[in-house]
């Protein structure tokens, strides 16, 4: 398949270089660097006229410097005759802000929608979105994968039938009970109230978890301080032991700390966003990698296959 290519920013090279040995292929040449000032400059190092090139690049932190270098190579790509451009986020910075809560306040989500729809992309991939309506914030095509056959495979591995899985909020009540239907689990449900942004407070557990291995599962975990609240109620209800699975681990703040210090027994993530050096040396992290599902969905996508079909 020599009419598609592969390129990627600073933001998550590891992953981009997986996908691209999954399917047995380079990854592109493109020099992403930066002036002086911090002004970031870019220079594609291939040809990729009448190309179909797909942009691997997570806008994680530093955020925005991820996102404008997103942006300005996918300008570079539609400026060099490209045939189609397709932005791979394995996760979606601001998605997060995907509605007004307040008066005054922007939908984040939609606009960085509008920003990369504009500098020039056909479409894009992502994963696990926070909110699955920010899909229709594009007018272009969205696949949206889901880490669920990736996490549901280490549970099955490695945990005993005896489990319960946990939402660690009501907004996250529809994806635990997914796994928990495909994993034959109970359903258990935190409910929260989160006073400010990056802080919750615990306030009740509903469900059974007596005596049971507990599995939070959440979309991403920020400064995990909804996490290891929702693990300490669970422990205070009897649970066995607690763990947690999430799709981005973004990890700032004092989150790193903060599992350190709370009853979580483990906690699988997937690669979505790299690591830094406190987390990757966090013994109770355990990554999986989602490079397999992203490189069958670009390889897809390419040839005009179904994606849906990976999750069915």
């Amino acid at each position: 398949m020599t009419d598609f290519a592969i390129f990627t920013g600073n933001s998550n090279p590891v992953l981009a270089k997986k996908i691209c040995d999954y399917l047995d292929m380079p990854l592109g040449g493109a020099k992403v660097k930066t002036f002086s000032d911090g002004e970031i400059q870019i220079e594609i190092d291939e040809n990729v006229r009448s190309k179909d090139v797909f942009v691997v690049q997570s806008t994680c932190s530093p955020v925005n410097d991820n996102l404008v270098e997103l942006l300005l190579m996918i300008d570079a790509f539609k400026r060099s005759s490209t045939r189609r451009i397709t932005a791979v986020l394995p996760y979606y910075g601001y998605s997060r802000q995907d509605k007004k809560v307040a008066p005054r306040v922007p939908i984040s989500a939609k606009l960085v929608a509008d920003l990369i729809t504009t500098a020039g992309a056909h479409r894009l991939i992502t994963m696990d979105l926070h909110a699955g309506q920010i899909q229709g914030f594009f007018n272009i095509p969205v696949d949206n994968l889901f880490a669920a056959a990736v996490l549901l495979d280490f549970i099955r591995k490695n945990f005993g039938n005896h489990i319960v899985i946990v939402s660690p909020d009501a907004g996250g009540v529809e994806r635990a009970r997914a796994f928990a239907k495909r994993l034959g689990a109970d359903l258990a449900i935190i409910d929260k109230r989160r006073p400010a942004p990056n802080q919750a407070k615990a306030m009740a557990l509903i469900g059974n978890v007596k005596d049971k291995v507990a599995i939070i599962m959440d979309d991403m975990v920020d400064t995990a301080g909804t996490l290891t609240q929702a693990a300490t109620a669970i422990m205070a209800d009897g649970a066995r032991e607690v763990h947690a699975c999430c799709s981005h681990p973004v990890l700032s703040g004092p989150a790193i700390d903060r599992i350190i210090d709370s009853p979580l027994k483990s906690m699988m993530v997937t690669d979505t966003v790299p690591l830094c050096g406190k987390a990757s040396a966090c013994n109770k992290i355990n990554v999986l990698s989602i490079a397999e599902l992203v490189g069958e969905a670009i390889v897809r996508s390419h040839k005009g296959d179904s994606v849906t079909s990976l999750f069915v």
